[in-house]
């Protein structure tokens, strides 16, 4: 069983930056292969990025590319998402999610694990 908590949600101005965080516990952290998707209402949960299990893979949606930098820290238990430029587009509730298996999937049903998410809201 994994149990994550997200954190580091708010408000910011478009252009600007937030750093969103997710604290894992109940399995060894460096075995999970962590993921963050976004939801906003009336839209499909979608996936944001996701991270190897060392840190040495990242993966990204075009709509995130460049913008966004997954990270994680073993020794913290924790991954994170340093997300700059951000734009209007981006407000949702962003979700933590990690999957059983040792690889990445683009897919909302494939994670097996869900934080409750934490709302970040970008105004013009």
């Amino acid at each position: 069983q994994v149990q994550l908590a997200e954190s580091g949600g708010g408000s910011v101005q478009a252009g600007g930056s937030l750093t969103l965080s997710c604290a894992a516990s109940g399995r060894t952290f460096s075995d999970l292969v962590m993921h963050w998707f976004r939801e906003t209402p009336g839209k499909e949960r979608d996936f944001v990025a996701a991270i190897s299990r060392t840190g040495l893979s990242e993966y990204y949606a075009d709509s995130v590319k460049g913008r966004f930098t997954i990270s994680r820290d073993n020794a913290e238990n924790t991954v994170y998402l340093q997300m700059d430029s951000l734009t209007p587009e981006d407000t949702a509730v962003y979700y933590c999610a990690t999957i059983s298996e040792v690889r990445v999937s683009r897919e909302p049903a494939g994670m097996d694990y869900w934080g409750k998410g934490t709302l970040v809201t970008v105004s013009s």
